[in-house]
């Protein structure tokens, strides 16, 4: 019995290390190839725990417990590979495009892209109202959330209208998406962040990672305060 319980333990940090190695490597790969990678992994450990194998009616309650367990992972995995083969590049809700089909879709906001440090400051100089400056990247899941459930809230949307709002992709990882964020001391998305009517950066005010639509709102009160 010890021997099986330690070759359980080797299994499953062997899917732990599997996790943080398509974590490490999902900046660099499409996301559609990152759901098809979750969903192979979660998949597999749901098989590993027996998902779909018939339950002995004297299965003890730990047999139960991981079996639970390993269905939930199915069907997580299920859901991820559906989604990427059904066009969703969207980890946190890979079944909503299939939920929303044939239903209008929110209208994105008006992003002005910018690629260069020379294109900022002309879109800052031309704007002449309070600007805010999105870094995102296709393989960024905060910046996913917030596009989802923040960008898209109404109240969020209102408080926007008025702001200049210009975007950076920095996807690629060119010299010049990396320069835009070295301006800014950033690492990488998700970084917002917020500049005056004369183009100047408003300190203190900088969003870095995720926030939900009642947090962001506070932030662009303070934008937008006279």
């Amino acid at each position: 019995k010890a021997g099986a319980w330690m070759n359980g333990v080797k299994k499953f940090f062997g899917v732990l290390l599997l996790a943080v190695a398509l974590w490490i490597v999902s900046p660099v790969i499409p996301a559609a190839a990152q759901m098809i990678a979750w969903a192979a992994l979660l998949i597999g450990s749901g098989m590993f725990l027996r998902a779909i194998d018939p339950l002995p009616a004297a299965a003890s309650g730990w047999w139960r417990l991981w079996k639970t367990a390993g269905i939930a992972l199915l069907a997580a995995g299920l859901a991820l590979l559906v989604g990427a083969l059904a066009g969703s590049r969207d980890p946190l809700r890979p079944l909503a495009g299939l939920a929303s089909r044939g239903a209008p879709a929110a209208a994105p906001l008006p992003w002005m892209q910018v690629a260069s440090l020379g294109e900022l400051e002309e879109r800052l100089r031309a704007g002449g109202k309070p600007a805010m400056l999105d870094f995102y990247a296709d393989w960024c899941v905060s910046c996913k959330e917030m596009e989802a459930y923040t960008f898209s809230d109404p109240r969020v949307r209102a408080k926007l209208e008025g702001v200049v709002l210009l975007q950076a992709d920095v996807t690629a990882g060119s010299e010049a998406q990396r320069a835009l964020l070295r301006r800014f001391a950033l690492f990488g998305p998700p970084g917002i962040i917020f500049f005056d009517a004369q183009g100047r950066e408003i300190k203190g005010l900088r969003v870095i990672g995720y926030q939900d639509a009642e947090r962001f709102l506070k932030t662009l009160s303070a934008l937008t305060a006279p």
